[in-house]
């Protein structure tokens, strides 16, 4: 089963929904104030970007409201642990940043993992545009080592991201930063990502896309070093990236996200970091942002 296409608004669409006049629509695309992308003349508003963005106009009530013990946004094996372990009683729900994002956004959950690719860095030019006027905490969780996945000893031989094309290509879900990081590297490499194919059916992890290696269903995956040795894979870097933890303030201060706070600063968490490869934490839980300070 195919993942649903990402579905767009028009003009006259978003003009109904957010009750205002189209001409109105026309003035914020220009000046950048709403997610849109320009085709053939024409503009078009992916809908999942709109309502995050609506989302993160919500003043005082999002807030004040009571927020569930649960953490959402990017997959990363090391946290998945560290929540379980930790008994701080959070759940999680991993579909990616950007699906993390908009359930932030709209008040469904605490916290939210980011790794988002930004031409000058990761992560907080998103942060400050989508909630960067709310009462959150953007902070560090560990560096990640990331590049292609392969079968152990490269049979295939893959050096980069130009070895691409004519290969099983494992991919993540649209709502992941991996995805958009994908699409970012091979256009970088002057290649159109759409020529790169693979596998129907998108992984939801980090694990699952390496398993799609694994068990032969790509020759190549786009992922993390840690998850390739722990599966005994093959693995060519190609860059670090930032993975890091937004927060609304007050639920930083709540027991859920101390307990964690403290199981990532205790022996047992360093030593599983010791115990991993492509993870870099010595800047752990250091703030990269304040909103409405």
């Amino acid at each position: 089963m195919s993942e649903p296409p990402e579905k767009y608004l028009t003009t006259k669409e978003l003009a109904e929904l957010l009750r205002i006049r189209e001409r109105k629509i026309y003035d914020l695309a220009a000046n950048g104030d709403v997610p849109c992308i320009r085709v053939v003349g024409k503009l078009l508003f992916p809908e999942n970007e709109v309502l995050a963005w609506m989302a993160a106009s919500r003043s005082g009530p999002v807030a004040a409201a009571r927020i569930p013990n649960v953490i959402a946004g990017s997959h990363d094996p090391l946290l998945e642990w560290a929540l379980r372990e930790s008994g701080c009683g959070i759940a999680a729900i991993f579909d990616g940043s950007f699906d993390g994002l908009q359930r932030f956004s709209a008040g469904e959950v605490l916290a939210c993992g980011l790794h988002v690719y930004e031409r000058d860095g990761w992560n907080l030019n998103t942060v400050k545009t989508m909630v960067g006027d709310q009462p959150v905490v953007l902070i560090s969780f560990a560096t990640r080592k990331r590049g292609l996945i392969v079968a152990k000893g490269n049979p295939k031989s893959f050096h980069g991201m130009g070895d691409l094309i004519g290969s099983r290509f494992g991919r993540r879900q649209k709502s992941a930063a991996s995805h958009r990081l994908f699409e970012a590297l091979a256009e970088a490499e002057g290649i159109d990502p759409t020529l790169i194919t693979g596998p129907e059916m998108a992984a939801r992890t980090e694990d699952d896309v390496a398993l799609m290696v694994l068990e032969n269903q790509a020759d190549v995956a786009l992922g993390l070093e840690a998850v390739a040795a722990r599966l005994g894979l093959g693995f060519i870097p190609l860059l670090d990236e930032r993975f890091d933890l937004l927060v609304w303030r007050r639920d930083y201060f709540e027991p859920p996200f101390q307990k964690l706070l403290t199981f990532l600063n205790s022996e047992a968490f360093g030593a599983k970091v010791d115990s991993l490869t492509g993870y870099d934490t010595r800047d752990l839980a250091t703030p990269r942002f304040n909103g409405l300070r």
